[in-house]
């Protein structure tokens, strides 16, 4: 029940570490889920490029805002939101689309050895390489100093508009693939409610991980325990028969004092 929500979040630690922020993960999820979901009749692997190509394309368009015209990142990334979220109804005229389809439909339930579901196989990888990214390359070398101080980044050579569209478009190709995760799960693509929301539980795992929210160290392993204690909370809610509502409020409160104790 985790894996969405740690692509997203995992996706978002970056644009937190380069001092930015995307908050239009949800749409892009339930874009590239309903785009995929429309396509796999006509092709399988063409299907998988074109959601995953379109959610590459709405962070690189977000980075390129943000870079090319000095534009805060949470406005560029509202605008994105509404915009895409937009999209993904007109797709299908904003109903839920199911699909079958003799593989890919019980691929969401599959379990490695027959005990593993195959959702932790997927986390297992997105962290891993994630981590390679983030912690191993000059490409996460790059987006910490750029969050810790861009000034001094741009000084030394690196080229911040470029790098902010890579940034974008790492937070929007892991979107795109929680939405494919999701629409697997589900066998159905629902453009309305689709990562509605999934953004609050990006931003708290994020915050409550450690990474600061003015920009600098990620924290990828804070952001892992961040995730599963997000999801922790509305499996608790659920599990006790209190409204969903109440599991926002409580995960809106973890954000504010987890920014607070920064």
């Amino acid at each position: 029940q985790s894996t969405t929500v740690m692509f997203v979040s995992l996706g978002m630690t970056a644009a937190i570490a380069s001092g930015g922020i995307d908050i239009s993960i949800g749409p892009v999820m339930a874009l590239s889920a309903i785009v995929f979901a429309r396509l796999l009749d006509i092709s399988v692997m063409g299907a998988f490029i074109c959601a995953l190509a379109l959610a590459l394309l709405c962070g690189a368009m977000n980075g390129f805002i943000i870079a090319r015209f000095s534009i805060q990142p949470m406005i560029v990334t509202l605008g994105m939101m509404n915009m895409v979220r937009g999209f993904a109804e007109l797709v299908n005229d904003g109903r839920t689309y199911s699909f079958s389809h003799p593989v890919i439909s019980n691929l969401g339930f599959y379990k490695v050895l027959g005990v593993v579901p195959i959702q932790v196989l997927f986390i297992i990888i997105a962290v891993g390489a994630m981590y390679i990214l983030i912690k191993r390359t000059r490409f996460g070398a790059y987006v910490e100093t750029i969050g810790d101080n861009p000034k001094a980044a741009r000084l030394s050579g690196i080229r911040i508009s470029g790098m902010m569209v890579l940034i974008y478009m790492l937070s929007g190709f892991l979107a795109g693939a929680a939405g494919l995760v999701e629409a697997l799960r589900m066998s159905a693509a629902d453009p309305i409610n689709f990562g509605l929301q999934i953004e609050v539980d990006a931003i708290a795992s994020t915050a409550i991980g450690g990474t600061n929210m003015a920009g600098g160290k990620a924290n990828l392993a804070g952001t892992v325990a961040g995730v599963f204690i997000m999801q922790l909370i509305t499996v608790m809610v659920n599990m006790n028969n209190v409204p969903y509502s109440y599991s926002l409020v409580i995960k809106t409160l973890v954000v504010i004092i987890a920014v607070c104790a920064q």
